[in-house]
């Protein structure tokens, strides 16, 4: 299962330890790029396949194709999940902006809340994670 833009696609993929190779079709399925002579093209924009990435009867690793792509990616192969994180530049707008993204999430009482609405309020978030 590959997520891009919040959007999941299950594709077939070969897995090899922490590698995981998609098909060409898989790869234009889940994110829209297919592969050509340039490299990896999108309509009329080609990123060319960087140096030490290679193409197998399996396809391309999805490392290489986030690489190339300028995207971070978070890999749980036990779980079978791919999550392709917004691009480089999109991110710098998004910081430089200094405005949260919009999102909604329950309180302890389970009463949900969107950032949204606390808009001209000084809010605190606070985060907890056991690990």
């Amino acid at each position: 299962m590959i997520i891009d833009d919040g959007r999941p696609v299950a594709v077939p993929a070969q897995v090899d330890g922490v590698e995981v190779r998609l098909p060409d079709g898989a790869v234009l399925a889940a994110l829209g790029w297919e592969f050509k002579a340039e490299g990896l093209c999108r309509g009329d924009v080609c990123v060319p396949l960087r140096r030490g990435a290679s193409r197998d009867p399996f396809g391309l690793d999805l490392a290489d194709i986030a690489e190339m792509l300028c995207r971070p990616l978070a890999l749980d192969v036990e779980e079978g999940a791919a999550y392709l994180g917004a691009p480089v530049e999109e991110r710098c707008l998004a910081l430089a902006s200094l405005e949260a993204p919009d999102f909604t999430l329950p309180d302890l009482g389970g009463r949900l809340h969107t950032l949204r609405d606390q808009r001209g309020r000084k809010v605190m978030l606070v985060a907890y994670a056991s690990w």
